[in-house]
């Protein structure tokens, strides 16, 4: 018999029914096949892993995290942190990852700002200012930043020494040793950070409220006055220390070496020939008819372009600015060639001297892949806030 005296069908028959619709349909279809592959990853890695470490041990090479808490008993001749000797080796991980991140803020900060400039004088009818801005942009992005690195690092040799440092602005002398600048220090009296933190939240809920538009004809001078407050309640003092020749070296300002800063400006330079070139197809890529529209309204071309163009160019050119600012960081690696102590030279020497390859190589990779998928999601998220909502 096929069925049951009152004719309904088998519970096991009903099931492999149900079955067989399931893997009948495409997306279920998919996701089962994803998921059997990822497992066979995940057990092949797991297997390689395991082998690995087993194989380590047999030949009594360390394996493990444990060293992060060593004394570390290496120099880094340039930090952003304090850092000392005998400090373990896990604080001169973040020494070095402090100063990768510097290098890297800087040179995004100064090559997106040359980039726009450079990208709309490109667009410029005098023929001087678009050709010297097409050389630049052509001769960074088609030369290794390698040999650019290394170029700029050999005209140190060729500046004066200290005492007879040059003096292009006031406050600013560069001779074979560095760079000289003034330094903005600020002091703020203990009894009042506390008052200084509040204010800064207070700024940033009236900053909320503006946006928000609960409040927007207060919002503005709200945050101005609470932070004015805040800073005179704190006895916030800045000054500005300006660098000085006494004797045989400088004192006062802030010196940033060689090192330092052959690196910032070589990728500055080369960063700001691929930003230039963005923000010019973002420029071009805004219709003819929206100039011809702020015409129409009188503006001029300064006030079409900050008012009307950016802002539309601004949806295009997200994408690829976030590539490039990712580009900066993987060539923040560089440093190593010109002596600047970055994560990547800081972890070689970790590497060398601790004996643990296969744990720095891991930290390496995790590292620079944290610091990337930042960099991406911020540059997402501040995509989606300036995408064309469809309504």
């Amino acid at each position: 018999m096929k069925g049951n005296v009152s004719g309904a069908p088998l519970p096991h028959l009903t099931l492999r029914k149900v079955e067989v619709g399931m893997l009948s349909d495409a997306k279920t279809r998919s996701i089962v096949i994803q998921c059997a592959l990822v497992a066979l990853v995940a057990a092949f890695a797991a297997l390689l892993v395991s082998t690995t470490f087993a194989n380590l041990r047999a030949r009594g090479i360390p394996i493990g995290f444990d060293f992060l808490r060593m004394p570390s008993r290496i120099v880094i001749s340039e930090a952003i942190l304090t850092y000392k000797s005998r400090d373990p080796y896990y604080w001169a991980i973040v020494v070095g990852l402090a100063n990768t991140v510097f290098i890297s803020a800087l040179v995004i900060v100064f090559s997106s700002v040359l980039g726009l400039i450079i990208g709309i004088a490109r667009l410029s009818s005098n023929p001087l200012a678009a050709g010297t801005c097409r050389v630049w942009v052509e001769v960074a992005r088609n030369s290794p930043p390698i040999v650019l690195l290394i170029f700029y690092s050999l005209w140190w040799k060729v500046l004066p020494p200290v005492g007879e440092a040059l003096n292009p602005l006031p406050g600013v002398y560069i001779s074979m040793r560095g760079l000289e600048v003034p330094a903005l220090s600020v002091d703020i009296a203990s009894q009042g950070l506390f008052l200084l933190v509040i204010a800064l939240l207070l700024a940033a809920v009236g900053w909320v409220v503006g946006r928000r538009g609960w409040l927007p004809p207060l919002a503005a001078p709200l945050v101005l006055a609470i932070g004015a407050v805040g800073l005179w309640l704190a006895e916030a003092k800045f000054t500005v220390d300006w660098p000085a020749f006494t004797g045989s070296n400088f004192t006062g300002g802030k010196e940033l070496t060689p090192e330092l800063t052959t690196i910032l400006i070589g990728l500055t330079i080369y960063t700001t020939g691929f930003v230039a070139e963005i923000v010019r197809g973002g420029v071009l890529s805004v219709g003819r008819g929206q100039w011809d529209a702020g015409q129409s309204l009188g503006l001029s071309r300064g006030k079409i372009l900050r008012l009307v163009i950016i802002p539309q160019m601004l949806r295009i050119i997200v994408p690829p600015l976030n590539s490039q600012y990712i580009n900066v960081v993987k060539n923040s690696t560089l440093a190593i060639a010109v002596g600047y102590p970055d994560f990547l030279a800081v972890m070689n020497t970790i590497i060398s001297k601790s004996s643990h390859s296969i744990e720095g190589v891991f930290i390496i990779l995790g590292v620079y892949l944290a610091l990337n998928l930042t960099l991406s999601s911020a540059a997402n998220w501040y995509n989606r806030r300036i995408a064309i909502v469809e309504r």
